[in-house]
């Protein structure tokens, strides 16, 4: 019975492995760039339409809100302190048309860095964890229903993680689409919903290149199964990739402050070591 469960088992990895090593190869492009392989049936990506169409209605939002806010500033007195300079709006709307009509390109250069950290990364987890797929399998088959069954949980995790992948592309590429919409918030002192935005899209980015490189390291610390002790390792590498989105929501969360938040702290800070090392001279 035992071996008849174990030929079963080899039987669904031989399967898998055919797909395994491809899909492992394409999760750095289909996660950053999900609208390539969404095609439509003329072969065109949806993601430049899509952005084109709300590019333009988040740039009225943004001159509406514009107007809105200076009308009721500087005409009604209604809102904000009056005597202070309209440069500041003006910049504020400058800049948030900028950042909408330029995100592309921003969006372009983000992409090419993390694409080459995450290329460079996997470099080097591959070249400390060599391994090959169907020798992992053939090898499975003589060590018995314990490991067999390790294996195939092993690789119902990978699907499991590979399905999160594809949640992650669209999560990222309806990001990228929403930006012109989340610019609006830039007009507010706080930055609105933009600050917010912001760090969910850094939050999927960093969840992407964690999740890579854990599946990475936990396909080669299972398929060295040499040591018993790596496919616990394996297994745990890729229990974490699944958990990483929550536990990157633990502490990558936005605060009150923002970037000014952030420097001022900083700020107060090191002037407050300098006020506790000029009292200790």
């Amino acid at each position: 019975m035992e071996i008849i469960l174990v030929l079963l088992i080899v039987a669904l990895l031989n399967g898998a492995v055919a797909y395994i090593d491809e899909m492992l190869q394409e999760l750095v492009p289909m996660t950053l760039y999900a609208d390539r392989y969404m095609t439509g049936a003329n072969g065109g990506s949806m993601v430049n339409i899509l952005f084109d169409i709300v590019l333009g209605f988040g740039v009225s939002l943004i001159i509406l809100k514009f107007l809105k806010k200076g009308f009721e500033c500087y005409v009604m007195w209604t809102d904000g302190d009056p005597d202070t300079e309209p440069a500041g709006i003006v910049i504020r709307f400058v800049q948030a048309v900028a950042v909408a009509v330029c995100f592309p390109v921003l969006y372009g250069w983000m992409a090419e860095v993390t694409e080459k950290l995450i290329n460079d990364l996997m470099a080097a987890i591959g070249t400390a964890t060599d391994y090959d797929w169907q020798a992992w399998v053939n090898g499975i088959s003589s060590m018995g229903l314990t490991t067999a069954i390790f294996g195939l949980i092993f690789i119902i995790c990978y699907f499991i993680l590979y399905f999160q992948f594809l949640m992650r592309g669209l999560e990222i590429m309806i990001l990228r689409i929403g930006m012109p919409m989340a610019c609006v918030g830039l007009l507010d002192n706080d930055k609105g919903i933009f600050k917010t935005y912001v760090n969910k899209f850094f939050q999927s980015t960093l969840a992407v290149v964690i999740q890579i490189c854990l599946c990475k390291l936990g396909v080669g610390m299972m398929l060295n199964i040499g040591i018993n002790m790596n496919v616990f390792w394996g297994m745990a590498c890729m229990a974490l990739a699944i958990k990483t989105p929550a536990f990157l929501r633990d502490f990558l969360v936005p605060t009150g402050g923002g970037a000014g938040g952030v420097i001022n702290n900083v700020y107060h800070s090191v002037r407050l070591a300098g006020m506790v090392k000029g009292m200790a001279k």
